[in-house]
């Protein structure tokens, strides 16, 4: 009998990979001086993680269409959960970069199976609202991961950090073993890979959603990129690293609720997203004005709620023309947006400059939307 998975899990598993990436994100400082590497080598752990990530959602979407949502979902954890072990047991910097990689390959389940399990059980305006209320699992990750972070890096060092990380992993393969049922429909085919990707390359609008996901995470990861760093710089400090994601939490809590109630009253799904951008473009300005005090942090609170109003609505709107093969089409638009990350978070890490980062992010999105409506006109 077909039932949909709980909502409390759905929400642990798709805030899975932004818990355990910000976990991590305090303690670049301290890997780089552990490891001996310098901050743009040891920012590049994160940069890297994407681009096995978008792999990984490649993977493990393909298994959701072939063999089920359920057995895809279970292997993944269990990956990830070997990745931070090997991980905590790295020798050298070279070590923990593989170990990184496989933990991102595996992570990357809980973002593209959890979607597909929702695309099957929900459809339409429903699905719109499921995704604003995951929303707010979203925006409270971030300074969840953050505070646990900055925690597990001052007492237990790196190895407390990925000790960590491994046993969230475990903790929820064992809750996914218990609760999380096979949402797959019986009547589903897996689709040809290569043909579902020729049509999604071909396809104009899976490009413009691809590039205004990616840019509004490379917002968002660009801040736990170089903020540690940027913290490091600052003569005065209100907060440490670790704490400012409370704040980016509560601006994205308020994103979340606007987006919701927004919906209820009827504003379009072009409307909100539109919105998003407007703000990513005020909060990269204020970033940018501010950027030698903490007061920069306002800057990115504007970002954070840009970010909750926005992506919901991309994400629920991005596959309606792909309902028959979702499994492979979310793993494909999933590998699109994760490499454009990927590859401008290898480019931030080198420049080390995130108010220049931000201002070409909202140019960027601001570019996406003139030409998604010229596509559409």
């Amino acid at each position: 009998m077909f039932r949909r998975p709980p909502l409390a899990l759905v929400i642990l598993l798709l805030s899975f990979p932004q818990i355990v990436e910000t976990i991590y994100s305090p303690a670049l400082p301290l890997i780089a001086a552990t490891y001996r590497t310098t901050p743009e080598e040891a920012a590049q752990t994160l940069s890297l993680w994407f681009v096995a990530f978008a792999f990984g959602v490649v993977g493990w979407g393909r298994l959701c269409d072939l063999v089920g949502r359920r057995p895809a979902l279970l292997a993944g954890l269990a990956f990830y959960a070997l990745g931070s072990g090997w991980a905590m047991m790295a020798g050298n910097f070279e070590q923990l970069l593989l170990a990184r990689l496989v933990s991102a390959f595996g992570a990357a389940v809980g973002s593209i199976v959890t979607q597909t399990s929702l695309r099957d059980s929900y459809r339409g305006p429903d699905l719109a609202r499921v995704f604003s209320l995951l929303g707010l699992a979203l925006a409270v990750s971030p300074a969840i991961g953050m505070f646990l972070g900055q925690k597990l890096a001052t007492h237990s060092g790196p190895e407390g950090v990925f000790a960590g990380l491994g046993l969230f992993a475990l903790s929820l393969l064992g809750l996914s073993l218990i609760f999380w049922p096979e949402t797959r429909p019986s009547d589903v085919r897996a689709p040809h890979f290569l043909s579902t990707l020729r049509d999604m390359l071909r396809d104009a609008g899976i490009w413009i959603n691809a590039v205004l996901i990616a840019v509004f995470n490379l917002a968002i990861f660009g801040y736990y990129q170089l903020g540690p760093f940027q913290f490091e710089q600052l003569e005065t400090r209100w907060l440490d690293f670790g704490e400012s994601g409370l704040a980016l939490a509560a601006a994205s809590l308020v994103g979340a609720f606007t987006n919701s109630l927004l919906l209820r009253r009827g504003r379009s799904a072009r409307q909100l997203i539109k919105l998003g951008v407007v703000l990513l473009a005020i909060g990269a300005g204020l970033t940018t004005a501010l950027s030698t005090s903490p007061a920069f942090l306002i800057g990115m609170t504007v970002i954070s709620l840009a970010y909750a109003i926005a992506i919901p609505n991309i994400l629920a709107g991005a596959l309606r023309d792909y309902a028959d093969r979702l499994g492979t089409a979310g793993a494909i638009l999933s590998m699109i947006y994760y490499v454009l990350l990927g590859f401008g978070l290898v480019i931030a890490g080198l420049g080390q400059r995130l108010d220049i980062l931000l201002i070409a992010c909202s140019m960027v999105t601001a570019l996406a939307l003139v030409i998604g409506r010229r596509a559409q006109n």
